[in-house]
């Protein structure tokens, strides 16, 4: 038994409300999928994000990567062989970790489905339900009160306040959404890098003295920021996440080395696929360092991949998963689905993707 082809697909799907950070607002998920075939006819499937702002990847370059030289690289070979064939495709390009975390994705769906098994229990793990946060776009301080209002009104209990687009408006906002929500959800932060060290220290300790009971600020200054990032971390009580800062596990060892956050948020389209985020999530425990699973705005398929991982790992906080509940609708037919606050994997093999609609 081989792997007969690898195809790719282009997928375009518009959001139902617009998705806006420090670093970019968007209104479609645009993405490559990746599907690997067996010679029985199985079907595995990846996907790689396009995100120019995070990753710089592109759907051009990811297909290319994928039909040049990843997709060759496997072509032919013994789909069972995992592990093999995962560390063959870290090995064949340099960069390109969305393109490599699509065909990881893929070959691991593939395996799992060649099981008769969910991507869950291939991952060692049973769970089924996996809970997330919600962000919360960036706006002004009335549109996001309103917001929050609804998102807790629809089960979620862990809002995501997307900030650093406005240093000096930053905490009348955190203001406005405690002030609507009450005591109880739970209020992150995520500056997408906008803020400098002072204006992350600034706002961070106006949070703190206001009471206003942030659970942990994401990302506060520029990726390559690290001492920044430590120099924020020794001036504020709120636990610090890095994201953006860490793609791979060189750039978790290095976050780890200068005490740069508190956490560390594992995307599999930065750091190349479940192989690798497994290993960076072993790596972050075994130093104390808390971790969520988070994914770029995905469909389906890299959420199923994501959701899968937190259900057999676990995380230390909740996970950001919500990425694919932002589709108007969904161009896959299967997959996960969302019930409130929660990420429903399919009792199916593999991913439980049965077709794309793209």
């Amino acid at each position: 038994m081989t792997i007969a082809a690898v195809r790719t697909h282009r997928l375009s799907a518009p959001l139902h409300t617009p998705f806006v950070t420090a670093l970019r607002r968007t209104t479609t998920v645009d993405t490559l999928v990746v599907e690997v075939t067996d010679t029985d006819g199985r079907s595995g499937f990846g996907e790689a994000p396009q995100v120019w702002q995070v990753t710089g990847a592109s759907i051009a370059g990811a297909q290319a990567c994928v039909q040049e030289i990843l997709g060759p690289l496997v072509a032919g070979r013994d789909p069972d062989d995992l592990v093999a064939r995962c560390a063959e495709v870290r090995r064949a390009v340099a960069g390109n970790e969305a393109a490599k975390a699509a065909v990881d994705v893929a070959l691991h769906d593939l395996a799992a489905r060649r099981l008769g098994v969910p991507l869950v229990r291939l991952l060692g793990g049973t769970r089924l339900r996996v809970p997330t946060d919600v962000t919360l776009s960036a706006g002004d301080a009335v549109d996001l009160a309103t917001t929050a209002k609804q998102r807790c009104a629809e089960g979620f209990g862990v809002l995501k306040l997307k900030v650093g687009t406005d240093p000096a408006g930053d905490l009348a906002r955190v203001r406005a959404v405690r002030a609507a929500v009450g005591p109880e959800p739970r209020l992150r932060l995520d500056a997408n890098q906008g803020w400098t060290p002072r204006e992350a220290v600034r706002v961070i300790r106006g949070v703190e003295d206001a009471g206003l009971d942030v659970e942990l600020v994401e990302q506060p200054v520029a990726r390559r920021d690290i001492e920044g990032m430590a120099w924020v971390s020794d001036r504020v009580d709120t636990p610090i996440l890095a994201d953006e800062s860490v793609f791979d596990i060189r750039d978790l060892v290095e976050v780890i080395r200068h005490r740069a956050a508190d956490l560390v948020n594992v995307k599999l389209a930065k750091c190349g696929g479940l192989a690798v985020a497994r290993t960076l999530l072993d790596l972050a425990t075994a130093h104390g360092v808390g971790t969520v699973v988070g994914s770029m705005m995905e469909s389906q398929i890299g959420l199923g991949a994501a959701a899968s991982l937190v259900a057999a790992y676990g995380t230390s906080a909740v996970s950001d998963l919500d990425a694919a509940w932002w589709l108007a609708w969904s161009p896959v037919r299967g997959g996960i689905r969302y019930s409130g606050a929660e990420v429903v994997l399919p009792d199916a093999p593999g991913l439980g993707i049965t077709a794309l609609d793209c």
